[in-house]
Parts: structure tokens; C-alpha cells; sequence
């Protein structure tokens, strides 16, 4: 449930309700706003938290009035929150006005091209470097990753461009290794339901991106999101990757519909990355464009300097030609949504040099 406290209560007020929460075994999460403050409760008897609670609570001072929350999922919900959540990665906000692009190689192979890479990504208008280091393959005897190493190089890409790093974590043991070196942690789509991952993500304290299942439904999603926002870690944004469905042309399904539900059900920013979602490097940017259009608060794309010799998803992988046509277009429709993409607008008239989209080639 949600207590929503009176406009102008003081502070004492506040922390007395907070206080009679705990007391009555439940969990509370403050969020204060402008005007007026927003106490969350959870808890596993939600019998008692409402018989009994509810009706306490109401009589404290400074309450304005209590509201049951319906659904499932409590804390990622926009009944706990109605402002956008807007995740601040060092300066990178994510979640605001700004449409936010991550970019990079699916796999860190060699420092000298993600070096190389990064630059490129950061001159075309990213601002945040992807790359993994440890990677879940389908089969064993795939590239699966350069580990420890992958991250020290991820590090020195960073100190050398600027641009933020994002990689994914794979194993509650390895979270304080990766948030050494690590600006935001990843979350895979096989590890969406690994809920000892979730929490010791949550525990770490830094940005995270929780990738949507194979399969999972959009609660299934928001649910494995409760399991880090109640560790008392709000910086948790969503990523649509596509799902799972009968086509098999494309490697998934991108679920460009699950923006649009993500804003009206959650508070979370959402970030789209088509090229999971299609796994062929010439459907990147029209699926670019429209998450885009249909309200993504960033996107993730993978990019490689020789897609043709990458060691993990070349097939899905822009080149950094393709990348650098690709970004104007999608500072044009962010700002035909109301959205800007900062350092991309002054590539217009190199970006008219260039041919279309439409007829991108390797």
C-alpha cells in the first residue's frame, strides 16, 4: 500500500509513520517529492498489511490518506510512483528528456578495438560503452568471454573516451568484481528470473539493466524489477530484447508494444536494443527508430569495426559507418517525440552526404 502524507508535513511526522511501519513488521520506501511525500509498504501478509496497518496508519498525524496498490508488483508500479524514474549514471541521466545510447561490441575481444570502437561510438553520439566480458553462450564451445581481463580493458576504454561502461554480470559471486570496473550492471535475459543475481545486484548499490526474459510475460518482468528495488536500490532501468515466438526469421521477436506498456504500468525507464530483438544488423535501425518513436528512454546496439570477424553476434552488429548514419535519424524522431539525443544534431549535413538508411550496405 501506499500512505500518502499531507503537503507540508514535517519531517518528524515522516519519520514517525516510518517508524510505525517497521514496528508492525513491514517494509516501508520513502519517496519524497517537491510537495509532498510517498511512503511504500510491502510485506508478506498482505491480510494483516492492510486489515490491520491500514487502519493505524490513517490515524497518524501528518497522513493525508492511505491507498492500496493492486497489482503484484508494488515498487516498480505507477500506483507507488507517478513521475518517471529518471537513473542518473554519473552525470548520464537516463529517463529524462535526454534519449540515452549505449553502444559498443557484443564481446570485448581485444583492447585495441574496443578502444577504437569506443571512440567511434562516442564521435557518432553515445554515451555509454557496452561490451561484455563475460558472456552466456548457448553452447560451451563458443567465445564466452575474456573475463577479469575484459573488464580492465572496459576500464581503460573508459578512462580514455569518458564515455560510462555497461557490462553484464552473471553469477552473485562475481557482482563486486564487475561494479569495480563497471558503471552500470547488466542483467541478461537468461538471468531475469535468477533471483539470487537480482538481489545481490540490488545489494551493489549501482545502476542496473534488467533484460527481459525469453519468454516472460510483462509482470514476470516487473516482478524480477521488485526483487532489486527492495533492496533499497532505485536506479533500475528495463531493457525489451525481444522475445521468444513461433517466427523464425528473425532471432527474436521485438516487442516494440512492451514500451508503451512498460510507461503506462511502471515508472522504470526502458531501454530498447534491436539488435538482439532481430539479430540482422539491416533491421537495427528501423526497429531503432521506432522504440524510439513508441517512448524508449535509451537504446543498447551492438556495434563492431569488422561485424564479418567478430567473435560473438556479427550477424546483428552495425559497423561503425552504419552506426554513424543511424544516429541523426534517431535524433530526429526523439525530437519529433519530444525527446532530444545530445552531440548528434550538427552531423545533419554530413549525415545528407551520405545515402539512406534504407540502402546501408557491410
Amino acid at each position: 500500500m501506499i500512505i500518502v502524507m499531507k503537503y507540508g508535513a514535517s519531517q518528524e511526522q515522516i519519520d514517525h509513520v516510518v517508524e510505525r511501519v517497521k514496528e508492525h513488521g513491514f517494509t516501508p520506501h520513502l519517496s519524497e517529492g517537491e510537495q509532498r511525500a510517498i511512503i511504500g509498504v510491502v510485506g508478506s501478509d498482505p491480510d494483516r498489511l492492510y486489515n490491520q496497518l491500514m487502519g493505524h496508519v490513517e490515524t497518524l498525524g501528518g497522513v493525508e490518506q492511505v491507498v492500496p496498490i493492486t497489482k503484484k508488483y508494488k515498487l516498480s508500479s505507477r500506483e507507488f510512483q507517478a513521475a518517471n524514474t529518471v537513473v542518473d549514471v554519473d552525470g548520464v541521466k537516463i529517463g529524462g528528456e535526454e534519449l540515452v545510447v549505449m553502444a559498443g561490441p557484443c564481446s570485448v575481444e581485444s583492447e585495441e578495438m574496443l578502444i577504437s570502437t569506443a571512440k567511434a561510438v562516442k564521435a557518432a553520439g553515445a554515451k555509454i560503452l557496452r561490451g561484455g566480458a563475460f558472456k552466456p553462450r548457448t553452447s560451451p564451445y563458443q567465445f564466452r568471454g575474456l573475463g577479469k581481463e575484459g573488464l580492465e580493458m572496459l576500464a581503460r576504454a573508459r578512462a580514455e573516451t569518458g564515455l560510462k561502461v555497461i557490462t553484464e554480470v552473471m553469477t552473485p559471486g562475481d557482482v563486486d568484481l564487475v561494479a569495480q570496473y563497471s558503471d552500470i550492471l547488466q542483467i541478461g535475459a537468461r538471468n531475469m528470473q535468477n533471483y539470487l543475481l537480482l538481489e545481490e545486484v540490488g545489494k551493489a548499490g549501482k545502476p542496473c539493466l534488467l533484460k527481459r526474459g525469453l519468454s516472460a510475460t510483462i509482470e514476470e518482468w516487473l516482478l524480477s524489477a521488485e526483487y532489486i528495488l527492495a533492496t533499497g536500490n532505485r536506479q533500475v532501468m528495463l531493457c525489451e530484447r525481444g522475445i521468444r515466438t513461433f517466427e523464425t526469421y528473425t532471432r527474436n521477436t521485438m516487442d516494440i508494444s512492451a514500451i508503451p506498456v512498460i510507461k503506462k504500468l511502471s515508472h522504470l525507464p526502458i531501454i530498447a536494443d534491436p539488435s538482439h530483438g532481430t539479430g540482422k544488423w539491416y533491421l537495427v535501425p528501423p526497429l531503432a527508430l521506432a522504440s524510439v518513436a513508441a517512448g524508449a528512454d535509451g537504446l543498447i546496439i551492438e556495434v563492431h569495426p569488422d561485424p564479418d570477424k567478430a567473435l560473438s553476434d556479427g550477424p546483428q552488429s552495425l559497423n561503425w559507418e552504419n552506426f554513424a548514419r543511424l544516429m541523426p535519424q534517431v535524433s530526429w524522431i526523439a525530437a519529433a517525440v519530444g525527446r532530444s539525443v545530445d552531440d548528434v544534431h550538427d552531423q545533419f549535413e554530413r549525415y545528407m552526404e551520405r545515402a539512406p538508411i534504407a540502402s546501408l550496405t557491410r
